[in-house]
């Protein structure tokens, strides 16, 4: 794996945004560029849009485009409670907006304004998901008052998150599989963890990933598939040992499938040769050269 080559495809290609998370990772960058560069894409509601997600152009508020800031407030291990970013994020969960009363949406109706992915085009009765609203609940597990408003509904949105874990275990999507993996590791952290079964939750976790995950490696470098990277971050995962041989497997799949300009390949496609997609497109090779290196370098 050559980290000049990425390096040099990050300086010129990438988001602001991801060359200060680039700098932080890897180069002893500062935390507060991160968040700087993070605030030009949250809006005065407290919700971000803005192609944080990059397969999605609105610049309206959206819960999964939030989730993608919360992602990254994780990754700079930012825990002060009283930070702009997330009080904006809590006020903009609070509000209600994009808010069904059980889950927040998966798909808003103004994606279809801007350009996009199919998959994020607007479903008016779309099925019930946890995408991205487990990893919402934990959000606020973590970081509301415990005597707002918001914290309450979290609770109560825990226990309705778990029935439906549950009931349709073993889940087929890997997304909502991982959101429930890091709902899992939010109460781990929290005071509240006696909302539910643990234990259970962690022996069922423990099995979804093990039914859900791509075993069949040859699809690994041509198909978007389930890979250990998705639920793991490092080796102190405690679903880590279990699936210890494919995590190595992995960094080697990534060290062995570097292209010459640094990048990986990205194995999903708007199914339309649109200008936006292609600029797209170049945002994720930088945030998938972060994601790859990231993983990597935590396994070693």
């Amino acid at each position: 794996m050559n980290d000049e080559t990425a390096r040099k495809f990050i300086y010129q290609n990438a988001r602001p945004l991801d060359i200060a998370r680039w700098k932080y990772l890897f180069e002893g960058g500062s935390k507060n560029e991160v968040l700087k560069a993070l605030t030009f894409y949250q809006n005065e509601d407290g919700g971000f849009g803005h192609a944080l997600e990059p397969d999605c152009w609105n610049p309206n508020s959206a819960p999964v485009q939030t989730w993608v800031a919360t992602q990254i407030i994780k990754e700079v291990q930012l825990n002060d409670k009283n930070h702009p970013i997330i009080q904006g994020i809590l006020r903009y969960l609070a509000s209600g907006k994009d808010f069904n009363g059980h889950t927040w949406l998966n798909t808003i109706p103004t994606n279809d304004d801007y350009p996009h992915a199919p998959w994020w085009s607007y479903e008016e009765n779309e099925a019930v998901s946890y995408n991205p609203t487990a990893c919402l609940i934990g959000f606020i597990i973590k970081f509301a008052d415990a005597d707002s408003a918001l914290y309450p509904l979290a609770c109560q949105l825990t226990k309705e998150a778990y029935d439906y874990f549950k009931s349709s275990f073993p889940m087929a999507s890997m997304h909502t599989v991982s959101c429930f993996v890091e709902l899992y590791q939010y109460l781990k952290e929290s005071s509240v963890s006696t909302l539910i079964d643990m234990e259970e939750f962690r022996v069922l976790l423990h099995k979804q990933i093990q039914h859900i995950m791509t075993y069949d490696t040859s699809k690994w470098a041509v198909e978007y598939v389930c890979k250990p990277s998705l639920f793991i971050n490092d080796k102190t995962s405690e679903f880590y040992l279990e699936n210890q041989e494919i995590c190595d497997y992995e960094c080697q799949f990534i060290s062995h499938t570097q292209k010459e300009d640094g990048t990986w390949a990205i194995t999903w496609t708007w199914e339309e040769d649109s200008q936006a997609w292609h600029i797209s497109k170049n945002w994720w090779k930088s945030d998938w050269i972060i994601k790859n290196i990231k993983f990597v370098k935590a396994m070693k």
